[in-house]
């Protein structure tokens, strides 16, 4: 959180909190067992308001984590003033009720609880974390965060200050202006086109009627989801879920946001940075998360840039050629926009070489598909590497989140693996062909790139 003055945390009790870190630290080293990995496991909890959550009831450290979402997130900020999603979200923990900010603050670091909130383009999300034995109060501070913010004007003033601070640092930070300078092209006169931290024109003009608004109309029970992963039972958590969140407006008023595919493909922008290397980001057309080829897709961009040393990418830009210490690409299927995007960072001089290296290889391995071997190394990863994502109870509870976000069921883990196997070189020739229909990428490049000529970008004045 931006703008956190420092005498919130005085009265933090020491070995309380040095419990709970020694406590998640012990959970983060736990191996899984296979026990653990079974979704039978995950309990759908609804409680008496007819609220539903997800829980994993594990009893091995006395210790609860929560994950919340609440969908509709910057993309529901208003044209003219994006950032109110943002500073909202940062101003949750920052008094409600009848406490102000520092008695809020103060209450948290008494018993040693974490609760913090962020918004990102499609939600404001929220993360809670406490031992067993102080769900009480942690489960009425979230009860106060989510439905009696109080956005006093210290509050939202000291938080608007560092919002902005935020985003001066990031005016000259080349990664993040060449990521701003690609959802800005990509997305003209959209909701994903628009900064989700604001701008500096914009965060300024943020009232206290912005705020409280957008907190009514989005923070609602329709939309939200809740994982729950820890020292506590069903029993306890039923009713624990309508003290929280019973209290919320029934239903959000969330203005539609229209799907959209990137636009600017095959393009390549510029904005100019004095730095010796430039940063690129690149993306293009991909596939939703409903999409029934998302599996296969999921594979094929491993092959492509997914793995940070076997990959297609990092063989080509930095093993045989060196152009970069890291290229990366990634799905990113967002709610109205289907995306493969990828970054990476190199010499000024070398710049044009690698973004056309980038575009070949990836038309290569969409025209000409993987081996068979390439493939099979790619599924004996993503296959061994999944458990990974469940090796802390926070992790746990942000994949039940995200599972249900995504609508996959709450068997998806018990199926995922098999998913990844089933997938053979005819089901990623289908997807290549899909992805070939339009393999234009567009690029976003910051700093002094040789050989390219530089057009402004849009809106990339913000973060």
């Amino acid at each position: 959180m931006g703008g956190r003055s420092p005498g919130l945390f005085l009265k933090t009790r020491l070995p309380t909190i040095l419990a709970l870190v020694l406590a998640v630290m012990t959970i983060a080293l736990a191996p899984v067992t296979p026990a653990q990995s079974q979704t039978t496991r995950i309990q759908r909890v609804v409680s008496p308001g007819g609220i539903e959550a997800w829980l994993v009831h594990d009893t091995t450290l006395p210790l609860v984590a929560m994950e919340v979402a609440f969908i509709g997130g910057a993309a529901q900020d208003p044209a003219d003033k994006p950032g109110i999603a943002s500073l909202m979200a940062s101003l949750l923990d920052e008094g409600a009720g009848d406490l102000d900010a520092r008695t809020f603050q103060d209450r948290m670091a008494e018993k040693a609880i974490e609760l913090r909130f962020d918004a990102s383009r499609d939600m404001v999300s929220g993360s809670l974390r406490t031992l067993s034995e102080n769900t009480a109060p942690a489960f009425e501070l979230m009860r106060l965060a989510v439905t009696a913010p109080r956005f006093d004007d210290e509050a939202v003033e000291r938080i608007r200050q560092g919002q902005l601070a935020g985003l001066r640092r990031r005016m000259n930070d080349p990664s993040t202006l060449a990521s701003l300078g690609w959802s800005a092209t990509a997305f003209p006169n959209h909701p994903y086109g628009r900064p989700v931290a604001g701008t500096l024109e914009s965060v300024p003009t943020i009232s206290r009627a912005d705020l409280a608004g957008f907190a009514t109309r989005t923070l609602a029970r329709d939309n939200l989801k809740i994982a729950v992963v820890g020292d506590i039972d069903a029993a306890a958590l039923g009713p624990a879920l309508d003290q929280m969140f019973g209290a919320l407006p029934a239903k959000a008023q969330l203005t539609p946001v229209p799907d959209v595919v990137p636009q600017g493909l095959g393009t390549t922008v510029v904005k100019e940075l004095d730095v010796p290397q430039t940063s690129v980001i690149f993306g293009g057309i991909g596939l939703m998360r409903d999409d029934p080829d998302f599996i296969p897709a999921f594979v094929l961009n491993h092959m492509l840039g997914g793995s940070a040393f076997s990959s297609r990418l990092f063989k080509e830009v930095r093993e045989k050629r060196g152009l970069a210490y890291s290229v990366y690409s990634h799905l990113a299927p967002l709610d109205h926009a289907a995306l493969i995007l990828g970054g990476t960072a190199t010499k000024n001089d070398r710049t044009a070489e690698s973004i056309e290296l980038i575009r070949a290889e990836y038309l290569k391995l969409l025209t000409d598909g993987p081996s068979a071997e390439e493939l099979e190394d790619a599924k004996s990863y993503l296959i061994g590497s999944f458990a990974l994502r469940f090796d802390s109870s926070a992790k746990v509870a942000s994949q039940l989140l995200q599972i249900q976000i995504d609508n996959l069921g709450i068997d998806y883990i018990d199926r995922r693996n098999a998913l990844v196997a089933a997938v053979t070189l005819d089901d990623i020739r289908r997807v290549a062909a899909r992805l070939r229909e339009d393999p234009a990428l567009l690029f976003s490049l910051v700093g002094k790139p040789t050989g390219i000529t530089p057009t402004a970008i849009p809106g990339a004045q913000g973060g």
